[in-house]
Protein backbone atom coordinates (compact mmCIF):
# COMPACT_ATOMS: atom_id res chain seq x y z
CA UNK A 1 0.00 0.00 0.00
CA UNK A 2 2.55 2.37 0.94
CA UNK A 3 4.52 1.79 -2.25
CA UNK A 4 1.68 2.38 -4.11
CA UNK A 5 1.14 5.56 -2.76
CA UNK A 6 4.49 6.60 -3.85
CA UNK A 7 4.00 5.65 -6.89
CA UNK A 8 0.98 7.80 -7.21
CA UNK A 9 2.84 11.09 -6.31
CA UNK A 10 1.95 13.87 -4.67
CA UNK A 11 -1.42 14.29 -6.90
CA UNK A 12 -3.74 12.10 -4.53
CA UNK A 13 -2.31 14.07 -1.54
CA UNK A 14 -2.79 17.90 -3.09
CA UNK A 15 -6.49 16.04 -3.62
CA UNK A 16 -6.68 14.92 -0.11
CA UNK A 17 -5.22 18.39 1.17
CA UNK A 18 -7.94 20.54 -1.10
CA UNK A 19 -11.03 18.17 0.51
CA UNK A 20 -9.64 17.84 4.14
CA UNK A 21 -9.30 21.45 4.16
CA UNK A 22 -12.71 22.92 2.72
CA UNK A 23 -14.11 20.18 5.18
CA UNK A 24 -11.93 21.69 8.18
CA UNK A 25 -12.78 25.14 7.22
CA UNK A 26 -16.11 24.35 8.32
CA UNK A 27 -15.64 23.01 11.40
CA UNK A 28 -12.46 24.08 12.69
CA UNK A 29 -12.53 26.66 15.88
CA UNK A 30 -10.48 29.71 14.89
CA UNK A 31 -7.73 29.20 17.55
CA UNK A 32 -7.25 25.56 15.57
CA UNK A 33 -7.61 27.07 11.96
CA UNK A 34 -4.66 29.84 13.09
CA UNK A 35 -2.10 26.79 13.55
CA UNK A 36 -2.57 26.24 10.08
CA UNK A 37 -2.33 29.83 9.03
CA UNK A 38 0.77 30.14 10.85
CA UNK A 39 2.48 27.72 9.13
CA UNK A 40 1.32 28.88 5.96
CA UNK A 41 2.92 32.44 6.80
CA UNK A 42 6.70 30.33 7.39
CA UNK A 43 6.53 28.13 4.35
CA UNK A 44 5.29 31.37 2.39
CA UNK A 45 8.61 33.30 3.82
CA UNK A 46 10.45 30.40 2.95
CA UNK A 47 9.46 29.95 -0.41
CA UNK A 48 9.93 33.44 -1.12
CA UNK A 49 14.13 32.98 -0.02
CA UNK A 50 13.71 30.17 -1.90
CA UNK A 51 12.77 31.15 -4.99
CA UNK A 52 15.95 33.36 -7.18
CA UNK A 53 17.94 30.02 -5.37
CA UNK A 54 15.81 28.22 -7.62
CA UNK A 55 15.89 30.25 -10.58
CA UNK A 56 19.87 30.96 -10.55
CA UNK A 57 20.48 26.66 -9.94
CA UNK A 58 17.86 25.77 -12.24
CA UNK A 59 18.49 28.47 -15.28
CA UNK A 60 22.57 29.05 -15.26
CA UNK A 61 23.13 25.31 -16.17
CA UNK A 62 20.43 24.81 -18.50
CA UNK A 63 21.91 27.86 -20.57
CA UNK A 64 25.58 26.55 -19.99
CA UNK A 65 24.14 23.10 -21.18
CA UNK A 66 22.20 24.22 -24.42
CA UNK A 67 25.79 26.99 -25.86
CA UNK A 68 28.29 24.18 -25.54
CA UNK A 69 29.73 22.62 -28.86
CA UNK A 70 27.50 20.02 -28.93
CA UNK A 71 26.30 20.42 -32.14
CA UNK A 72 23.83 22.33 -33.98
CA UNK A 73 21.08 19.44 -33.60
CA UNK A 74 20.70 20.61 -29.87
CA UNK A 75 20.07 24.37 -30.32
CA UNK A 76 17.55 23.19 -33.38
CA UNK A 77 15.78 20.89 -30.56
CA UNK A 78 15.57 23.58 -27.80
CA UNK A 79 14.61 26.12 -30.17
CA UNK A 80 11.89 24.12 -31.81
CA UNK A 81 10.56 23.26 -27.78
CA UNK A 82 10.49 27.04 -27.00
CA UNK A 83 8.90 28.01 -29.98
CA UNK A 84 6.48 25.13 -29.51
CA UNK A 85 6.23 26.39 -25.64
CA UNK A 86 5.80 30.05 -26.62
CA UNK A 87 2.29 28.99 -29.54
CA UNK A 88 1.07 27.14 -26.52
CA UNK A 89 1.55 30.37 -24.18
CA UNK A 90 0.18 32.40 -26.45
CA UNK A 91 -2.52 30.73 -27.81
CA UNK A 92 -4.01 30.13 -24.23
CA UNK A 93 -3.17 33.55 -23.59
CA UNK A 94 -5.44 35.24 -26.45
CA UNK A 95 -8.18 32.69 -25.95
CA UNK A 96 -8.06 33.35 -22.11
CA UNK A 97 -8.81 37.22 -23.31
CA UNK A 98 -11.45 36.80 -25.76
CA UNK A 99 -13.02 33.80 -23.70
CA UNK A 100 -12.64 34.68 -19.81
CA UNK A 101 -15.07 38.18 -19.36
CA UNK A 102 -18.61 35.63 -20.82
CA UNK A 103 -17.91 32.94 -17.79
CA UNK A 104 -15.71 34.47 -15.12
CA UNK A 105 -15.35 37.69 -13.51
CA UNK A 106 -14.27 40.07 -10.09
CA UNK A 107 -18.13 40.33 -9.55
CA UNK A 108 -17.96 36.27 -8.34
CA UNK A 109 -17.13 37.57 -5.03
CA UNK A 110 -13.67 35.92 -5.31
CA UNK A 111 -10.78 37.14 -3.92
CA UNK A 112 -7.94 35.69 -1.86
CA UNK A 113 -6.12 38.04 -0.47
CA UNK A 114 -9.05 39.94 1.83
CA UNK A 115 -7.32 40.96 4.52
CA UNK A 116 -10.52 42.10 6.54
CA UNK A 117 -11.31 38.24 6.15
CA UNK A 118 -8.86 36.10 6.22
CA UNK A 119 -7.65 34.26 9.55
CA UNK A 120 -4.28 35.70 10.92
CA UNK A 121 -1.50 33.53 12.18
CA UNK A 122 0.34 33.59 15.46
CA UNK A 123 3.35 34.61 14.21
CA UNK A 124 3.61 37.18 11.80
CA UNK A 125 7.06 39.63 12.73
CA UNK A 126 9.59 36.91 11.25
CA UNK A 127 10.49 37.65 7.86
CA UNK A 128 13.10 35.45 5.55
CA UNK A 129 14.26 38.16 3.05
CA UNK A 130 15.71 36.75 -0.24
CA UNK A 131 19.62 36.74 -0.97
CA UNK A 132 18.31 38.93 -4.05
CA UNK A 133 15.40 39.77 -5.85
CA UNK A 134 14.09 37.34 -8.88
CA UNK A 135 14.81 40.40 -12.14
CA UNK A 136 18.28 39.76 -9.76
CA UNK A 137 18.67 36.04 -10.18
CA UNK A 138 16.75 36.35 -13.78
CA UNK A 139 19.53 38.42 -14.99
CA UNK A 140 22.13 36.96 -13.12
CA UNK A 141 21.39 33.74 -14.33
CA UNK A 142 21.51 34.48 -18.13
CA UNK A 143 24.88 36.66 -17.79
CA UNK A 144 26.60 33.58 -16.10
CA UNK A 145 24.70 30.74 -18.33
CA UNK A 146 25.88 32.43 -21.50
CA UNK A 147 29.26 33.07 -20.03
CA UNK A 148 29.33 29.06 -19.13
CA UNK A 149 28.40 28.38 -22.62
CA UNK A 150 31.17 30.44 -24.27
CA UNK A 151 33.97 29.19 -21.55
CA UNK A 152 35.80 25.98 -21.69
CA UNK A 153 34.15 23.06 -19.06
CA UNK A 154 35.68 23.65 -15.56
CA UNK A 155 34.99 23.82 -11.74
CA UNK A 156 32.68 26.54 -12.25
CA UNK A 157 30.36 24.93 -14.63
CA UNK A 158 30.35 21.85 -12.39
CA UNK A 159 29.62 24.01 -8.64
CA UNK A 160 26.39 25.22 -11.07
CA UNK A 161 25.80 21.61 -11.97
CA UNK A 162 25.87 20.39 -8.01
CA UNK A 163 23.84 24.00 -7.33
CA UNK A 164 21.15 22.71 -9.59
CA UNK A 165 21.63 18.86 -7.72
CA UNK A 166 20.61 20.83 -4.22
CA UNK A 167 17.70 22.98 -5.48
CA UNK A 168 16.60 19.98 -7.29
CA UNK A 169 16.79 18.35 -4.00
CA UNK A 170 15.76 21.32 -2.34
CA UNK A 171 12.37 21.47 -4.03
CA UNK A 172 11.67 17.45 -4.65
CA UNK A 173 12.28 16.71 -0.89
CA UNK A 174 11.62 19.56 1.48
CA UNK A 175 8.86 22.31 -0.62
CA UNK A 176 6.73 19.49 -2.62
CA UNK A 177 6.16 17.41 0.35
CA UNK A 178 5.04 20.22 2.57
CA UNK A 179 2.96 21.78 -0.66
CA UNK A 180 -0.30 19.60 0.76
CA UNK A 181 0.07 21.25 4.03
CA UNK A 182 0.13 24.57 2.61
CA UNK A 183 -2.54 23.64 -0.04
CA UNK A 184 -5.05 22.15 2.94
CA UNK A 185 -3.94 25.36 5.20
CA UNK A 186 -4.82 27.78 2.24
CA UNK A 187 -8.18 26.17 1.26
CA UNK A 188 -9.02 25.95 5.13
CA UNK A 189 -8.72 29.70 5.19
CA UNK A 190 -10.67 30.53 2.01
CA UNK A 191 -13.52 28.12 3.60
CA UNK A 192 -13.83 30.28 6.71
CA UNK A 193 -14.19 33.32 4.76
CA UNK A 194 -16.70 32.05 2.71
CA UNK A 195 -14.81 32.52 -0.76
CA UNK A 196 -14.60 28.04 -1.27
CA UNK A 197 -17.83 28.36 -3.78
CA UNK A 198 -16.95 30.87 -6.22
CA UNK A 199 -13.37 29.60 -6.91
CA UNK A 200 -14.98 25.94 -7.10
CA UNK A 201 -17.24 26.87 -9.55
CA UNK A 202 -14.57 28.78 -11.66
CA UNK A 203 -11.92 26.66 -11.84
CA UNK A 204 -14.80 24.04 -13.24
CA UNK A 205 -15.05 26.32 -15.64
CA UNK A 206 -11.41 26.94 -16.38
CA UNK A 207 -10.29 23.06 -16.29
CA UNK A 208 -12.61 22.43 -19.07
CA UNK A 209 -11.15 25.63 -21.24
CA UNK A 210 -7.64 24.52 -20.67
CA UNK A 211 -8.31 20.42 -21.88
CA UNK A 212 -9.42 22.16 -25.18
CA UNK A 213 -6.55 23.84 -25.45
CA UNK A 214 -4.71 21.12 -25.34
CA UNK A 215 -6.30 19.02 -27.94
CA UNK A 216 -6.08 22.43 -30.00
CA UNK A 217 -1.89 22.63 -29.11
CA UNK A 218 -1.73 18.92 -29.90
CA UNK A 219 -3.49 18.63 -33.26
CA UNK A 220 -1.59 22.06 -34.35
CA UNK A 221 1.51 20.67 -33.43
CA UNK A 222 0.65 17.39 -35.12
CA UNK A 223 -1.20 19.40 -38.05
CA UNK A 224 2.86 21.10 -38.96
CA UNK A 225 4.57 18.30 -38.15
CA UNK A 226 2.59 16.07 -40.64
CA UNK A 227 3.33 19.27 -43.41
CA UNK A 228 6.91 19.35 -42.70
CA UNK A 229 7.48 15.19 -42.70
CA UNK A 230 5.13 14.79 -45.71
CA UNK A 231 3.21 12.23 -43.02
CA UNK A 232 -0.67 11.79 -41.65
CA UNK A 233 -0.89 13.99 -38.73
CA UNK A 234 -3.77 12.04 -37.62
CA UNK A 235 -2.05 8.43 -37.68
CA UNK A 236 0.83 10.16 -36.76
CA UNK A 237 -1.03 11.37 -33.61
CA UNK A 238 -3.24 7.86 -33.07
CA UNK A 239 0.26 6.17 -32.79
CA UNK A 240 1.56 8.70 -29.79
CA UNK A 241 -1.43 7.92 -27.62
CA UNK A 242 -0.28 5.28 -25.80
CA UNK A 243 2.64 7.56 -24.82
CA UNK A 244 -0.15 10.47 -23.63
CA UNK A 245 -2.24 7.65 -21.86
CA UNK A 246 1.52 6.49 -19.86
CA UNK A 247 1.95 10.08 -19.39
CA UNK A 248 -1.70 9.87 -17.31
CA UNK A 249 -0.84 7.89 -15.38
CA UNK A 250 2.59 8.74 -14.41
CA UNK A 251 2.39 12.22 -14.52
CA UNK A 252 6.24 11.95 -14.90
CA UNK A 253 7.65 12.77 -19.10
CA UNK A 254 10.83 10.93 -17.52
CA UNK A 255 8.78 7.61 -16.83
CA UNK A 256 7.20 7.80 -20.03
CA UNK A 257 10.15 8.29 -22.09
CA UNK A 258 10.08 4.65 -22.75
CA UNK A 259 6.64 4.19 -24.43
CA UNK A 260 7.14 8.03 -26.12
CA UNK A 261 10.30 6.66 -28.01
CA UNK A 262 8.85 3.18 -28.79
CA UNK A 263 6.09 5.08 -30.54
CA UNK A 264 7.69 7.62 -32.04
CA UNK A 265 9.88 5.11 -33.85
CA UNK A 266 6.50 3.66 -34.98
CA UNK A 267 6.09 7.18 -36.42
CA UNK A 268 8.75 6.08 -38.89
CA UNK A 269 11.10 8.43 -37.03
CA UNK A 270 15.11 7.05 -37.17
CA UNK A 271 16.29 5.30 -34.27
CA UNK A 272 18.91 7.87 -33.76
CA UNK A 273 16.84 11.22 -34.14
CA UNK A 274 14.30 9.18 -31.17
CA UNK A 275 17.03 8.53 -29.16
CA UNK A 276 18.31 12.55 -28.95
CA UNK A 277 15.05 14.34 -29.27
CA UNK A 278 12.54 12.34 -26.99
CA UNK A 279 15.03 12.34 -24.15
CA UNK A 280 15.62 15.84 -24.73
CA UNK A 281 12.37 17.05 -25.33
CA UNK A 282 10.86 15.08 -21.95
CA UNK A 283 13.15 17.66 -20.10
CA UNK A 284 12.92 20.95 -21.94
CA UNK A 285 9.48 20.88 -23.96
CA UNK A 286 6.50 21.29 -21.60
CA UNK A 287 3.50 23.39 -23.79
CA UNK A 288 0.97 21.70 -22.06
CA UNK A 289 2.24 22.77 -18.65
CA UNK A 290 2.75 26.66 -19.85
CA UNK A 291 -0.83 26.53 -21.19
CA UNK A 292 -2.02 25.59 -17.88
CA UNK A 293 0.34 27.84 -16.04
CA UNK A 294 -0.97 30.82 -17.80
CA UNK A 295 -4.44 29.82 -18.12
CA UNK A 296 -4.98 29.98 -14.28
CA UNK A 297 -3.20 33.19 -13.85
CA UNK A 298 -4.92 34.81 -16.13
CA UNK A 299 -8.18 33.17 -14.30
CA UNK A 300 -6.37 34.62 -11.07
CA UNK A 301 -6.10 38.31 -12.59
CA UNK A 302 -9.42 38.07 -13.71
CA UNK A 303 -11.24 37.18 -10.83
CA UNK A 304 -8.79 39.38 -8.29
CA UNK A 305 -9.43 42.41 -10.13
CA UNK A 306 -5.74 42.47 -10.42
CA UNK A 307 -4.53 45.43 -12.88
CA UNK A 308 -1.77 43.59 -15.16
CA UNK A 309 -0.87 45.31 -18.68
CA UNK A 310 -0.81 43.23 -22.31
CA UNK A 311 2.73 44.51 -22.01
CA UNK A 312 3.64 42.78 -18.85
CA UNK A 313 1.72 40.00 -19.64
CA UNK A 314 3.41 38.98 -22.92
CA UNK A 315 6.85 39.75 -21.02
CA UNK A 316 5.44 37.02 -18.97
CA UNK A 317 4.89 34.05 -21.77
CA UNK A 318 8.26 35.11 -23.25
CA UNK A 319 9.90 34.55 -19.95
CA UNK A 320 8.30 31.59 -18.45
CA UNK A 321 8.93 29.77 -22.35
CA UNK A 322 12.59 30.27 -20.91
CA UNK A 323 11.71 29.17 -17.65
CA UNK A 324 10.07 25.82 -18.73
CA UNK A 325 13.11 24.92 -20.56
CA UNK A 326 15.29 25.32 -16.80
CA UNK A 327 12.17 23.80 -14.88
CA UNK A 328 13.27 20.52 -13.25
CA UNK A 329 11.81 17.07 -13.72
CA UNK A 330 10.06 15.82 -10.44
CA UNK A 331 6.66 16.92 -9.56
CA UNK A 332 5.30 20.16 -9.78
CA UNK A 333 9.34 21.38 -10.72
CA UNK A 334 7.48 23.54 -13.53
CA UNK A 335 5.17 25.67 -10.98
CA UNK A 336 7.58 26.00 -8.22
CA UNK A 337 10.20 27.46 -11.17
CA UNK A 338 7.37 29.92 -11.98
CA UNK A 339 6.20 30.99 -9.22
CA UNK A 340 9.09 33.94 -9.09
CA UNK A 341 7.93 35.44 -12.38
CA UNK A 342 4.23 34.96 -11.21
CA UNK A 343 5.24 37.04 -7.98
CA UNK A 344 7.44 39.48 -9.63
CA UNK A 345 5.96 39.88 -13.56
CA UNK A 346 2.44 39.47 -12.20
CA UNK A 347 1.85 40.51 -8.49
CA UNK A 348 0.76 37.91 -7.23
CA UNK A 349 0.23 37.42 -3.62
CA UNK A 350 1.12 34.02 -1.54
CA UNK A 351 -2.68 32.90 -1.67
CA UNK A 352 -2.66 33.26 -5.29
CA UNK A 353 0.67 31.56 -5.40
CA UNK A 354 -0.94 28.87 -3.61
CA UNK A 355 -3.89 28.31 -5.25
CA UNK A 356 -1.80 28.35 -8.60
CA UNK A 357 0.03 25.19 -7.07
CA UNK A 358 -3.12 23.78 -5.70
CA UNK A 359 -4.72 24.00 -9.33
CA UNK A 360 -1.80 22.94 -10.94
CA UNK A 361 -0.55 20.22 -9.60
CA UNK A 362 -4.66 18.83 -9.65
CA UNK A 363 -3.74 19.14 -13.83
CA UNK A 364 -0.59 17.91 -13.81
CA UNK A 365 -1.02 14.39 -15.75
CA UNK A 366 -2.91 16.11 -18.50
CA UNK A 367 -0.31 19.11 -18.28
CA UNK A 368 2.70 16.25 -18.69
CA UNK A 369 0.60 14.06 -21.57
CA UNK A 370 0.15 17.04 -23.59
CA UNK A 371 3.66 17.89 -23.25
CA UNK A 372 5.21 13.90 -23.81
CA UNK A 373 2.71 13.69 -26.82
CA UNK A 374 4.24 17.22 -28.45
CA UNK A 375 7.74 15.60 -28.39
CA UNK A 376 6.82 12.88 -30.99
CA UNK A 377 5.47 15.84 -33.14
CA UNK A 378 8.56 17.76 -32.74
CA UNK A 379 11.14 14.30 -33.52
CA UNK A 380 8.87 14.45 -36.62
CA UNK A 381 10.69 17.58 -37.83
CA UNK A 382 13.77 17.12 -36.59
CA UNK A 383 13.96 13.77 -38.48
CA UNK A 384 13.12 15.22 -41.93
CA UNK A 385 15.93 18.30 -41.10
CA UNK A 386 18.32 15.54 -40.45
CA UNK A 387 18.21 13.52 -43.34
CA UNK A 388 21.80 12.07 -43.47
CA UNK A 389 23.22 14.90 -40.85
CA UNK A 390 24.70 12.43 -37.92
CA UNK A 391 23.49 13.24 -34.57
CA UNK A 392 25.00 11.92 -31.22
CA UNK A 393 22.50 11.12 -28.97
CA UNK A 394 24.46 10.77 -25.90
CA UNK A 395 27.03 13.50 -26.16
CA UNK A 396 24.84 16.15 -27.20
CA UNK A 397 22.04 15.90 -23.95
CA UNK A 398 25.02 15.37 -21.39
CA UNK A 399 23.73 18.26 -19.45
CA UNK A 400 20.07 17.01 -19.30
CA UNK A 401 21.04 13.51 -18.44
CA UNK A 402 21.82 14.93 -15.00
CA UNK A 403 19.23 17.00 -15.11
CA UNK A 404 16.51 14.28 -15.61
CA UNK A 405 18.48 11.45 -14.39
CA UNK A 406 18.13 9.54 -17.31
CA UNK A 407 20.11 7.66 -19.88
CA UNK A 408 19.28 7.13 -23.32
CA UNK A 409 20.86 3.75 -23.98
CA UNK A 410 18.78 2.49 -20.77
CA UNK A 411 15.67 3.86 -22.51
CA UNK A 412 16.79 2.23 -25.95
CA UNK A 413 16.94 -1.06 -24.78
CA UNK A 414 13.93 -1.07 -23.41
CA UNK A 415 12.03 -0.92 -26.35
CA UNK A 416 14.22 -2.95 -27.95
Amino acid sequence: MKSKLKQAGILPWVILAIALGIAAGFVFPDWLSRIFVTFNDLFSQFLSFSIPLIIVGLIVPAIADLGRGAGKWLGITAALAYGSSLFAGFLTFLAAKAIYPSIISADDGFTVSDENEALTGYISDITIPPVFGVMTALVLAFVIGIGLSLAPRGVIRKGFVEFREIITSLISKVIVPLLPLHIFGIFLNLTSTGNIGPIIAAVAKIVVFVLVLEVIILGTQYGVAGAIAKKNPFKAFATMLPAYFTALGTSSSAATIPVSLRQTLKNGVSRTVASFVVPLCATIHLAGSMSKIIAFAMAIIVMNGLSVSTSALVGFVFMLGIIMIAAPGVPGGAIMASVGLLASMLGFDDASLGLMIATYIALDSFGTATNVTGDGAIAMVIDKMAKGDAIEATENVEGFHDKAEFDAETYMKSVS
